[in-house]
């Protein structure tokens, strides 16, 4: 008796085929993947890459506004205190103009907003992991302060840079307050409380301490509206990084769905390939025994 070579040839090919099939499915139950690699599912392949780089782009978002959230509510904390300081001092500045104070509670009072000033200024030098929040861009402390003048000079030691995060969406939302719009300029905070300083404690009349008064208020306003301005960035960052959460969950999902082998339907088409692997080396077994292959050399 003689076989057909091209049936020994077809029957080994059949029993390579389905050991490849086998390991497959095995691969796939384990692994819980249909598409490991773009040989398995091309245009799944294709579209999970594209689904994997939107993800990562949304992710680095994510984080990038968990940092700016922490820094924003530290900044918020700041302005918070200072504006708790600027209250403090439109107080003092009323009650050291009220008419029955002498040159001795007046300079009390002007030791007292030193003391206000002073903490102001390390208020605005706050840093946050090693950056300093109102510095702008630079890196150096934002603010400092010569009392050998009369009255006190303040510098401003940064920039107006404005800082921003920029939305999966393209939309740019402003990250930092520059020191110079909260607390610069000849108006803002540190300078008005210099010049009332140096008038509380020279004995100046009731209308100049009363129009020194009336900045300190207004300066107590631009360091509110930057505040603000501030907190209406924050309300977009935490807004924003939240639905962009909710897009990267859909679209793992999404990706999922391209890629995930049914656990089901690769157990049973596993056990369907370790029957048929089985019955092809039951033929090859029995035609060993026969020693036809031996026939054939």
């Amino acid at each position: 008796m003689r076989v057909d070579p091209f049936y020994v040839n077809n029957l080994a090919a059949a029993v390579d085929q389905s050991s490849s099939v086998e390991a497959t499915l095995t691969n796939e139950l384990s692994s819980g993947l249909r598409v490991s690699s773009l040989e398995d599912d091309p245009v799944a392949a294709a579209q999970s890459e594209l689904l994997s780089s939107a993800i990562s782009k949304d992710d680095t978002y994510v984080q990038s506004a968990t940092n700016e959230t922490a820094r924003m509510q530290v900044t918020d904390t700041t302005l918070g205190d200072v504006v708790t300081q600027l209250t403090s001092a439109v107080s003092l500045a009323i009650e050291g103009n009220n008419g029955t104070m002498n040159a001795a509670n007046q300079s009390s009072v002007a030791e007292q907003l030193s003391g206000i000033r002073d903490e102001v200024v390390s208020l605005a030098n706050t840093s946050y992991m090693g950056q300093y929040l109102f510095s702008g861009s630079k890196a150096v402390e934002p603010f400092t302060v010569d009392s050998s003048t009369t009255p006190a000079t303040v510098t401003y030691n940064g920039d107006t840079a404005l800082q921003y995060v920029e939305a999966p969406g393209g939309q740019k939302i402003q990250v930092n307050l520059p020191g110079s719009s909260v607390f610069g300029g000849a108006t803002g905070a540190l300078t008005v409380l210099n010049q009332l300083i140096a008038d509380m404690a020279g004995g100046a009349g009731a209308t100049t301490l009363s129009n020194d008064t009336t900045a300190l208020r207004n300066a107590l306003t631009q360091v509110t509206s930057q505040r603000s301005v501030l907190d209406g960035s924050l309300s977009m960052v935490q807004q924003t990084s939240t639905y962009t959460q909710t897009q990267v969950a859909q679209l793992t999902a999404q990706q999922g769905s391209l890629v995930a082998a049914d656990p089901a339907q690769v157990a049973t088409a596993l056990s369907s390939s370790e029957t048929q692997h089985q019955a092809l080396l039951s033929v090859m077994s029995a035609l060993n025994k026969t020693d036809l292959f031996d026939l054939l050399q």
